[in-house]
């Protein structure tokens, strides 16, 4: 009896060593990128090129490793696949900003490290250069931005720091757009503004001209028309009538003696 007991705990202690000794080895790999092992951020510029190795360290096994671009599969050769992969990021643009490329343990997704790409770029500009607008009408001067860090921006009019006014102009900003709008647009309107960004690498800044022209005096088509048709109608009944009276003179000048006869 006392040996069946220790033949028992015996087992349970081997069962109890099998149930925590598992979990160790599923989760002992662990992945790195360029040698870190957490997830970080890339300082990279526009036009440049960056390489991403990713290895597997305390691996028992071969382990296949898999990289995806977002949530989009990167396609690797069958030699760069097994406990070291590099994907290489070439014609780097503003555009790659905020890209993650994420390499994975492809038997255990869950084991995975990221790096986010921080593309550094000056302020870039765009937008209609050139507005011609009614005097009266509203108006609106989207300058387009694109920059990191992000840039300070500011409307000038005229070489001079724009003085807004509450009920005729507008800003909107947004991460990529830098918007006037102009109410009831004014002859005073008229002048060249100056979109400028400004961040810690450089100062950008782009001019839109605006025409305001002479609000055109549009002339009712629908009244004249209706006064035509009433005038017509009015020379219509007019014949109408005469012709009428010019019938009954005709009939009398053709009997003359009529009433002499009666």
């Amino acid at each position: 009896m006392a040996w069946n007991s220790s033949v028992v705990m015996q087992m349970g202690r081997f069962l109890l060593l099998v149930i925590l000794f598992l979990p160790r080895e599923m989760t002992s790999s662990v992945l790195t990128v360029n040698g870190k092992t957490e997830n970080y951020i890339l300082d990279t510029t526009p036009g440049s090129q960056v390489s991403l190795i990713c290895a597997v360290q305390n691996h028992t096994r071969e382990e296949e490793l898999l990289w995806y671009r977002e949530e989009g599969r990167v396609d690797l050769k069958s030699g760069n696949k097994i406990n070291s992969s590099s994907v290489c990021v070439s014609s780097i643009s503003e555009n790659d900003n905020g890209i993650s490329f994420t390499c994975r343990l492809g038997r255990d997704p869950s084991v995975s490290i990221s790096v986010a790409l921080n593309v550094i770029f000056p302020p870039l500009l765009s937008g209609n250069n050139f507005q011609t607008v009614e005097e009266g009408s509203n108006v609106k001067l989207v300058c387009s931005v694109k920059a990191n860090p992000q840039a300070q921006m500011m409307w000038y009019k005229n070489s001079s720091l724009l003085d807004l006014e509450k009920s005729h102009h507008q800003i909107q900003q947004t991460s990529e757009s830098f918007q006037l709008s102009i109410t009831k647009v004014e002859k005073s309107d008229n002048g060249t503004y100056t979109c400028t960004a400004k961040s810690s690498l450089q100062t950008e800044s782009l001019d839109f001209h605006l025409i305001v022209k002479d609000k055109t005096v549009s002339v009712p088509v629908e009244p004249i028309i209706a006064a035509c048709v009433v005038i017509f109608l009015t020379l219509c009944f007019g014949l109408v009538a005469r012709r009428k009276k010019i019938m009954e003179l005709c009939m009398k000048d053709k009997d003359p003696h009529r009433e002499t006869a009666l």
